[in-house]
């Protein structure tokens, strides 16, 4: 028998499941109010410790409403908050302000920053250089008489010669004249020895003697001429230095006179290396100071040498300035024109350093922007000194331990700007509402 005031368990199940869906939508429900309250209060109490001074048109700062409204352009003047007033924590920089950036907006903007360390500053100095020939060390052979070359010696360009190795054999009519000259010059003062005029003889003779010798002829080649008392149809010149031949212009039969160069030889014993140093590290070089250059030809390999000339003028395209490197070549391996990299060695000092990119220069100035916390940023000037390339010396305006804005801070510094104009702007707003149109609630 069924009892009839009894419902069936299928009711029971479906009104306990509704039960609990309703205190399920009631709780959620509360908890959506509460939290929406919250927010609300956290909100309020953000703009309660933030008041919004006055409202600026979107399109120019300085045009500002002390209420809110729209542009021409339907547009919503924005608000400016009494934090965005503020002055400058530390150093005043004209034309900038102190600015507050939320965490996510720097994610957005990508905005990273670097502590201001202590680290070496100065140290080694790398550049390039090039091995050029030592000018003090460049002889030009040049005979003093008009004559014709009979007979080459040394007939290329590269040819290594030696000290009074000879270099080409010269017929000169005059060189036979000024021979025949000394012959009777030598005949004349002997035949007046011991008498009157034995003054004269010697005279005469030291004269043809002399004469011989300013055009280069050889001591050995003047007492062989007055042994044998015959007079030679060429001369032999010889080479005043060892070195190689870096031009030659002389041919067998040439014709040549006292304006002709027929040989240029150059002693390769001694080298130069010359560096290109720019202009920021120009004051870190000095005379005297060691180097090290390193090839590709000789790998694992340095020739050393000391700075002995530095430039006194900049190269205007390059804006660098040649630093010049004595380096000893006593086996030739250096040749003219290699190409490889110097290392002039400075001794490093202890300073603070920041990333170069930290630093932005306006050409007057100098600015960085140093983290201050809880997403505040101030701008301050520094004074940078030597730059190590990845980083830069500050020598005066930040301390150790401050951190610095090395990405995004040309954002930074327009929002810098705008906060400057803003503060400029801040109780002088103009009758924007007057000459626009009328202020509107604000939805």
């Amino acid at each position: 028998m069924v009892n009839a005031t009894r419902p069936p368990k299928s009711y029971l199940a479906r009104t306990a499941g509704l039960m609990v869906l309703a205190l399920a939508v009631g709780s959620g429900g509360t908890w959506l109010a509460l939290r929406h309250r919250a927010q609300t209060q956290q909100a309020q109490a953000a703009k309660d410790a933030d008041p919004i001074v006055f409202y600026r048109n979107p399109m120019n700062p300085a045009i500002t409403s002390p209420t809110f409204m729209k542009d021409e352009m339907g547009m919503d003047y924005i608000p400016v908050h009494e934090s965005d007033l503020k002055g400058q924590e530390g150093p005043a920089v004209e034309g900038l302000a102190a600015v507050k950036i939320d965490s996510e907006r720097q994610q957005l903007i990508g905005l990273t920053t670097a502590p201001v360390a202590e680290g070496p500053v100065g140290g080694d100095i790398r550049t390039t250089a090039r091995v050029a020939v030592d000018e003090t060390r460049i002889r030009h052979i040049h005979v003093k008489v008009d004559g014709y070359v009979e007979k080459l010696f040394v007939d290329f360009v590269g040819m290594p010669v030696a000290k009074d190795q000879p270099l080409f054999t010269y017929f000169s009519p005059d060189f036979v004249s000024a021979q025949e000259d000394y012959l009777l010059a030598l005949k004349t003062q002997k035949s007046l020895a011991g008498g009157s005029l034995a003054g004269s003889g010697a005279d005469l003779l030291d004269a043809a003697r002399r004469r011989m010798a300013l055009w280069d002829v050889p001591a050995g080649a003047i007492a062989e001429l007055e042994r044998t008392g015959e007079v030679r149809k060429s001369l032999t010149l010889y080479s005043p230095i060892t070195g190689v031949v870096t031009a030659k212009t002389a041919v067998e039969g040439m014709r040549l006179g006292p304006a002709d160069t027929p040989f240029e030889i150059t002693d390769l014993a001694t080298v130069w290396g010359v560096a290109d140093v720019y202009e920021p590290e120009i004051q870190r070089v000095k005379v005297g100071m060691p180097a090290d250059l390193t090839l590709g030809t000789f790998p694992g390999k340095a020739f050393h040498g000391r700075v002995a000339f530095i430039d006194p003028q900049v190269d205007p395209k390059s804006r660098t300035v040649k630093v010049r490197v004595d380096l000893a070549n006593p086996r030739g391996e250096l040749k003219p024109e290699m190409y490889g990299e110097m290392v002039l060695r400075s001794q490093a000092r202890r300073g603070l350093v920041i990333p170069v990119d930290a630093v932005l220069d306006s050409g007057a100035r100098k600015i960085v922007f140093v983290a201050l916390g809880d997403g505040r940023f101030a701008p301050r000037e520094v004074q940078v000194g030597d730059n190590l390339g990845e980083t830069v010396e500050v020598r005066s305006g930040l301390k150790q331990g401050e951190s610095v804005v090395t990405r995004a801070n040309f954002l930074v510094d327009s929002e810098s700007r705008l906060r400057a104009a803003l503060a400029q702007f801040a109780g002088k707003p103009s009758p924007a509402g007057a000459a626009g149109p009328a202020p509107a609630a604000k939805p």
